[in-house]
């Protein structure tokens, strides 16, 4: 399975995103330029993290226009798996590819920590291996994660399943104290009505291995490889 990850001027996560697919998973990776029109026939896409265009306007706002999102929206019609993580679920709302938008955390302050989420959907492609009620504990770093859609997009979302990952205490409960950016439910993550482009604010690309306080963001990875695989 051969992994593309987009680099939008300002990425900083794609190498991250290179070495899971590589060396977690050893499969085949290339990077995409964003002027590029050509997936590589590339199986998985990754938009991730970063400040794609110094995050001018709103974060992702400019990087929905870059020509490799064409190729992308279409990879995801036809099904194929994509993840958008940090900047790249804040490009992948702003190109509609999911419902919502990343605003500015509630507190007005860049937040770098780990957090806990709980997996609320194992309907996807990302989320395969998971259990419901799972909690897996991945770092954030991001000043615009705050998510937020409309009140009737909001009952949409809820009402049809579209959250995969909500912020969480040690407990699993989703208290005010655990959201830490403020975002609406607590939600951390969502997908879209196929389950083929999960988009979410931590990083599991960075939550490989306990070395790095958590190992929690293979079963991710590894989910997409067996849903591709079946």
């Amino acid at each position: 399975m051969k992994f593309g990850i987009v680099s939008f001027p300002g990425s900083n996560c794609d190498d991250d995103a290179v070495f899971a697919a590589t060396e977690t998973l050893r499969q085949p990776a290339v990077k995409l330029w964003h002027k590029s029109h050509d997936l590589e026939d590339c199986d998985v896409i990754v938009l991730p993290g970063g400040f794609s265009y110094g995050d001018y306007l709103r974060a992702g706002a400019i990087a929905r226009f870059s020509p490799i999102m064409r190729e992308v929206a279409a990879h995801a019609q036809r099904g194929g798996p994509v993840i958008g993580i940090c900047n790249g679920f804040q490009i992948a709302c702003e190109a509609g590819l999911l419902p919502g938008a990343l605003m500015r955390n509630a507190g007005l302050q860049f937040l770098s920590m780990p957090v806990t989420i709980r997996v609320e959907n194992c309907g996807t492609r990302w989320t395969s291996l998971c259990q419901e009620g799972q909690r897996l504990t991945m770092p954030i770093a991001h000043g615009e994660g705050r998510y937020t859609v409309d009140a009737s997009t909001l009952e949409r979302v809820e009402g049809e399943g579209l959250v995969v990952f909500r912020y969480v205490d040690a407990a699993g409960e989703a208290t005010d104290a655990a959201n830490v950016n403020g975002s609406l439910d607590n939600i951390a993550g969502v997908r879209n009505e196929a389950g083929n482009v999960v988009g979410l604010m931590p990083h599991p690309e960075r939550a490989l291995d306990p070395l790095l306080g958590s190992a929690d963001g293979r079963v991710l990875f590894e989910s997409v490889l067996a849903t591709v695989h079946a």
